[in-house]
C-alpha cells in the first residue's frame, strides 16, 4: 500500500466523493431508491463542511444503475439528491456538482466508475480543474481505480479496515470524521 503523499492541500484543489457508502449507508444487494431510504453515515455532514474550507470544489461521483434497471427514475434520484443537498446546506457544506452514472455495468458506459468520464464531465464543468490536485474517496475498489487512473490521490473509505490491503489507495480511513481530521491536522 503506497503511504498518502506528502503535499499541501489548498484551495486549488478538488474532492471527488462517491456517494453510497461514503457519505450515506449503503443498501445491501439493493439500490437508495427513494428520500425515506437515505441515511447519511455518522458525522458525513459535518465533515463535507469542513471539507469546503480545504477544497475549490466539491464534487459527487456516484454510479447509479437503479435507473438502468428501471428500479428508480432520474426524477427519484433528483429528489434523493435534492433532500442530501439541502442538509448539507442546513450545516454548512456546500456541493459544487453531483454527476452519477444511470447506465448498466454490463454496457461499460464512459461514464461509469471505473471508467474517468464522470472526471471528465466535471472539469467540462470547471475548467481549472486539475487531477493531480485532486483527492477521490470512495469505498470500493471502482473508486479507487477511478483515481488512480486519473493519477489522483485515493482514500479508501474501510470502517473496519479488512479491504485495506487489497485496494491501492494512498490513504484508508474508517469514515469522513477520521479522513477530515487527518486532513485539518495534517
Amino acid at each position: 500500500m503506497r503511504i498518502f503523499r506528502e503535499t499541501e492541500i489548498d484551495r486549488d484543489w478538488t474532492l471527488f466523493l462517491d456517494r453510497d457508502g461514503t457519505i450515506n449507508r449503503r443498501l445491501m444487494a439493493d439500490y437508495v431508491k427513494t428520500v425515506d431510504q437515505f441515511e447519511f453515515l455518522p458525522g458525513a455532514e459535518e465533515s463535507i463542511a469542513r471539507f469546503h474550507e480545504l477544497f475549490k470544489y466539491i464534487i459527487i461521483v456516484t454510479n447509479q444503475q437503479g435507473i438502468g434497471k428501471e428500479l428508480m427514475s432520474h426524477e427519484d434520484l433528483a429528489e434523493i439528491h435534492g433532500f442530501m443537498s439541502k442538509k448539507l446546506n442546513e450545516v454548512g457544506a456546500n456541493i459544487d456538482e453531483i454527476l452519477y452514472c444511470p447506465h448498466l455495468a454490463i454496457f461499460n458506459p464512459s461514464c461509469r466508475k471505473p471508467n474517468p468520464g464522470m472526471a471528465f464531465q466535471a472539469q467540462e464543468i470547471f475548467p481549472d480543474i486539475s487531477f493531480k490536485k485532486s483527492v477521490m474517496v470512495g469505498d470500493t475498489e471502482s473508486d479507487i481505480t477511478f483515481g488512480n487512473q486519473l493519477n489522483m490521490y485515493t482514500v479508501l473509505i474501510s470502517p473496519d479496515r479488512k479491504d485495506e490491503e487489497y485496494f491501492e489507495a494512498d490513504l484508508v480511513v474508517r469514515d469522513l470524521v477520521e479522513l477530515a481530521e487527518y486532513l485539518i491536522n495534517y
